[in-house]
């Protein structure tokens, strides 16, 4: 019998030419005449009872649509089809592929299998698809009555696990049952690795279950037994427990970290609970919810608490304890929920030494500054004003101080234009362009040491201000310049104010003499106040030196910025300073400010007329392309994307009228390698004793702008090799941002998942970039003169940091994470590390070789998430404490 290329439905109780005839098949009709009620004779057709032909017993509820490549042969007799040739078979939402199968009408199993070649090798395996469910067999035999199927030799997969059984039940309701079976994540025909199991039940989209099951690698058996075994396939919330990692750690014994249970409550709540316990004693409790409301907001908390045991309790001499606790919290608001109004929050705070006893990390742990901000912002829509609140924590882990500032509010009206209506027409008039804003800002903060958190001295040390600011300005274009007059109010308000004096009878512990300074603090309103007028004129230059046509260097651009502006400051704030004696010294006498240390800060004293110069540069260069000579191709690089001076000068002070200059350069040479640096230069000559004189250098006939007080530098760079899978990953990237992931789920994944890294970076290499190289180079100078003494302290850093990988082999990386001191001739922070890619596994050896912190680890861990906590790891970890 010929092939048929097209699908055709067939019922099984009824053969091809029945199905036809049934379909063809017209009821009878019968004619009869009837007389109305008004005596005419009417033609009315009546049409009897619709026949329906009767389906046998066995007939299927659903048509099969069937087809083959080679031929399709029917066997009357026996009722049988046979398919050849790359068959295909659909009923429902079975879709079964094989290269041969046959069909039985009495027993409705439909049995598939493969074929051989000439060689004798077997091709055209069956493939079953059900929806989600893939079944990848030699022989499959499917009731199509019961729907029920045996599967052998199969390999099917569920989510990121694979199923190797050598029989396989499939049950109406899809629960599939498999005998002497293997799991694995490993994508081969033949795994690196599976769970040898005699027996498996699958329920689908939810758990693979599996009695005593044994770890097979390379199919060599293992030690290793489990009782049973619960692979989750679904996605999405589920509770359950999360296993602990086996440590050992030299401070604190043997141990298990990271041991809990995830408790899922909806989508708007989740709780993670986790805790560490060790050999010596210690341990530590963290809990993590997690809210999110969807296109509302969405946060994040941590909870730990921690307690560190030190030497033997028995011995009350040599034994420490250390409770100490964390807080963190993230909480961040859809810009859509409330347009204007935005809350955030970025909390992280607790003891001092939670860090060193509880964090392995080497970059928290060296960080000794951590803080948090909680803000609060409200834009009003066609208005011209906003409003902003916020709570800001500084912390210092070494020194133990803490700066709070709360609340911290500001207000603001952006520059409104009062004399310019409401539709301009034509060329506005310089009056049109005045601008007026305001500004105030409301400051609470405190300085304290953590033993002092809530308690009386806290308190007392808490200080207030406001600063208020009416700035007013326009521009009024004068050629080819920009000519700015403005006038500047601002006005400050304190609650206290620190009074200081001389007492040549109070005796000083530190030096051993007397004399010294008594503080003493006044509550009340204060306030002080500062007026500037200001006008700036600014213009930009441009210039250009062309080079010869055979040139590559087809021309250099410069472009210079220079600005001048005249300023007079009134002394306004006389009344905000004291003159202070410091000494036995008639001349020991100096003006302070009360309000020194504010947090609002403390106007200017004295009358002020300066100044003001800035010079801004540009160096841009044009180049011809190697590929294309033509002025089209022609390729602009930068040189110099800035430089500069900046300077003023007090017409009216009595002495040192020249202020310092600040100088700038910055570039990013051939889009590499990026490259700051900055400055300050003193004009003025000091004397033996260190004083400064009110001579210039260059009075002295010195070619020279002063002494450089103080410098920095700083240069990067980063090179690889091209990524070989770089479109896949962006891809990959893509489809990641795109999926619907709340902001705390993923603030807090990338938190845990950068912690991985740095504790473990030979576990998060790439090998698909063969090297890659990062370098970054800074230098900073000060040099300052002590003043009676003439001392010079000069302060010098110069530091190197680098970090890079390569493959040995495209299975092999090593990388290495270091830094250079060249001023102490040390080494820094160092990690080194070794990866192999085995596949499904991966092994990573990460060493800290020297410093306080050190460690040794080495780990083997299987790639799939699923069996994330399959992990074997040897860690050593040791303290110069």
């Amino acid at each position: 019998m010929p092939a048929n290329p097209d699908t055709v439905p067939l019922s099984r109780a009824q053969p091809q030419d029945s199905a036809r005839k049934t379909s063809d098949t017209i009821p009878p009709r019968t004619d009869s005449t009837a007389a109305d009620t008004t005596g005419l004779a009417t033609d009315t057709t009546v049409v009897d009872t619709t026949y329906m032909p009767k389906l046998s017993k066995d007939s299927l509820d659903a048509p099969v649509n069937y087809k083959a490549k080679d031929s399709i042969v029917l066997q009357i007799p026996t009722k049988r089809f046979y398919l050849y040739g790359n068959a295909n078979t659909k009923y429902k939402t079975v879709d079964l592929t094989a290269e041969r199968m046959n069909f039985s009408q009495e027993t409705g199993v439909l049995e598939a299998t493969t074929a051989k070649d000439t060689s004798g090798k077997a091709f055209g395996r069956p493939v079953l698809k059900d929806g989600e469910q893939n079944f990848d067999s030699d022989t499959l035999r499917y009731n199509f009555n019961s729907q029920r199927a045996k599967i052998y030799n199969t390999r099917s997969q569920y989510g990121e696990g694979y199923i190797h059984s050598q029989q396989t039940k499939r049950e109406a309701d899809n629960t599939i049952f498999g005998f002497k079976n293997g799991y694995t994540t490993c994508n081969l025909d033949t795994p690196h690795f599976q769970f040898r199991a005699r027996k498996i039940k699958v329920i689908p989209d939810k758990l693979v279950i599996s009695g005593p099951a044994n770890l097979e690698i390379e199919g060599v058996p293992t030690p290793l037994f489990i009782p049973f075994a619960i692979f989750p396939i679904t996605q999405g919330q589920r509770s359950g427990i999360l296993p602990p990692q086996y440590v050992v750690n030299a401070q604190k014994g043997v141990g298990l970290e990271n041991g809990g249970y995830y408790l899922g409550l909806g989508e708007h709540f989740d709780l993670t609970m986790r805790g560490d316990v060790y050999s010596y004693g210690s341990w530590s409790l963290t809990a993590s919810p997690t809210y999110r409301v969807r296109y509302r907001y969405n946060g994040g908390l941590n909870l730990s608490f921690a307690t560190t045991r030190f030497g033997d309790p028995a011995v009350k001499s040599e034994f420490t304890r250390s409770r100490d606790f964390r807080v963190t919290w993230n909480h961040s608001m859809d810009s859509k929920a409330r347009p204007g109004v935005n809350f955030g929050a970025n909390v992280n705070f607790g003891t001092s030494s939670y860090n060193q006893y509880n964090v392995f990390d080497y970059y928290t742990r060296v960080n000794n500054n951590i803080g948090s901000s909680i803000s609060f912002s409200k834009t009003w829509q066609g208005k011209p004003y906003n409003l902003t609140m916020s709570l800001n924590h500084q912390q210092n882990l070494s020194t133990k101080d803490i700066f709070i500032s709360f609340p911290d509010a500001s207000f603001n009206v952006n520059t409104i234009y009062p004399f310019q209506p409401k539709e301009l027409v034509g060329a506005p008039k310089w009056y049109q362009k005045i601008g007026i804003s305001y500004s105030t800002v409301l400051r609470n903060s405190v300085n304290f040491k953590d033993t002092m958190f809530l308690k009386k001295e806290m308190f007392d040390r808490l200080q207030t201000g406001m600063q208020h600011t009416i700035p007013v300005s326009f521009s009024i274009p004068v050629g080819t310049f920009t000519l700015s007059p403005g006038i500047n109010y601002s006005e400050y308000w304190y609650t206290r104010k620190m009074i200081r004096s001389w007492n040549p009878h109070r005796f000083n512990p530190a030096t051993d003499t007397l004399g010294g300074i008594d503080t003493t603090y006044q509550t009340g309103f204060f306030a002080a106040r500062q007026a500037s007028a200001s006008v700036s004129l600014s213009t930009a230059m441009y210039g250009m030196y062309v080079f010869k046509k055979t040139s590559k260097i087809k021309a250099i651009r410069h472009v210079m910025r220079p600005t001048v502006s005249l300023s007079y400051q009134p002394n306004l704030a006389r009344s905000a300073y004291d003159s202070l004696r410091y000494g036995f010294d008639p001349e020991d006498v100096s003006r302070v400010s009360y309000f020194d240390g504010s947090v609002v800060g403390v106007p200017g004293e004295g009358r002020a007329g300066l100044i003001s110069f800035g010079l801004d540069n540009n160096l841009e260069m044009k180049v011809a392309s190697k590929k294309d000579t033509s002025a089209a191709k022609e390729k602009k690089i930068k040189l110099l994307d800035g430089f500069g001076i900046n300077g003023s000068y007090n017409l009216i002070a009595d002495s040192f009228k020249l202020s310092t200059f600040s100088i700038y350069a910055r570039t990013n040479l051939f889009d590499k390698v990026n490259i700051s640096a900055s400055g300050n230069i003193d004009p003025y000559v000091v004397d033996r004793r260190g004083h400064r004189l009110d001579k210039y250098v260059w009075s002295a006939g010195k070619l020279s702008l002063g002494r450089l007080t103080n410098a920095n530098i700083t240069m990067s760079t980063s090179f690889q090799s091209n990524d070989k899978k770089s479109k896949e990953k962006e891809k990959t990237k893509e489809e990641i941002e795109d999926q619907e992931l709340t902001g705390d789920a993923a603030m807090q994944a990338q938190a845990r998942q950068m912690q991985m890294v740095r504790n473990n970076p030979g576990e998060y290499v790439d090998f698909d970039i063969p090297w890659r190289i990062d370098l970054s180079y800074s230098l900073t100078y000060s040099k300052s003169i002590i003043p009676d003494s003439g001392g010079v302290v000069v302060n010098f850093n110069q530091y190197l940091n680098f970090n890079g990988d390569f493959s040995l082999t495209p299975k092999w990386k090593v990388g290495l994470n270091s830094g250079y001191d060249f001023i102490n001739h040390e080494i820094a922070y160092t990690n080194m590390y070794i990866s192999r890619d085995l596949h499904c596994w991966q092994m990573s050896i990460n060493l800290i070789p020297f410093g306080t912190y050190r460690q040794f680890s080495i780990t083997i861990s299987p790639k799939s998430g699923l069996l994330r906590d399959l992990r074997i790891n040897r860690t050593r970890q040791f303290y110069d404490l």
